[in-house]
Formats: structure tokens, sequence, C-alpha cells
């Protein structure tokens, strides 16, 4: 009876490790996405305060045209861009979301086929 005691505070034990590293991983993910999103919402804030200087120091209309398109090809060029590398994030925070887990699970595989 002892034994099972014992069995069952080490595997609670090791599920409250696996936690723990994974909320260890999800916080470190989630602190690299609202960095990234902070980044990119400064420089675009930044891009286009200085696209509305800009327009207003132009002179005609053909010029103000210019600077709008080129402020929408960089503006769109940079949101691809950054949709991609926050993708990438996600997904990398799902891959350390769930490494911690991989070794519980085999662990389960070999109790269940071997019985130990």
């Amino acid at each position: 009876m002892f034994a099972q005691f014992d069995d069952l505070q080490k595997l609670g034990k090791e599920q409250m490790d696996v936690a723990m590293k994974t909320f260890g991983a999800v916080s470190k993910g989630a602190q690299a996405i609202a960095v990234e999103v902070a980044d990119y919402s400064k420089k675009s804030f930044e891009q286009g305060s200085a696209t509305v200087e800009k327009l207003a120091g132009a002179k005609t209309l053909d010029k103000a045209f210019e600077i709008q398109s080129a402020y929408l090809k960089s503006a769109y060029e940079g949101l691809v861009a950054q949709t991609s590398k926050i993708g990438e994030l996600y997904a990398d925070l799902a891959k350390e979301a769930v490494k911690p887990y991989e070794g519980l699970y085999a662990r389960a595989q070999t109790v269940a086929t071997t019985g130990k």
C-alpha cells in the first residue's frame, strides 16, 4: 500500500514539474510575442507620423499621392513580415509548451505496453 502511495506521490511531483516547465515556456513565449508586437506598434506609429509630416509638406497632389503610395506599400510589406514573424513565435511557443509532456507520454506508452 505504501509503495502505491509513493508511486502516486512521484507521479504527482512529475506532473507538477511538467506543469511548471510548461508555464515557464508559455510565459517566456508570450513575453517575446508582447515585446515584438510593442516594437512593431511603435515602429508603425513612427512611420505613420513621418508620413503625415511629409504629406503636410507636399507641394503638389502628385507628390502627395507618391508619398501615400510609398507609405502604403511599406506598411503592407511590414505587416506581412510582422505577421509571419508573429506566426513563427506562436509556433515556437506551442512546440515549447508541449515539450515537457513528451517525456510523460513516452513513459506512459512504456508503462502501457510493458506494464512497468
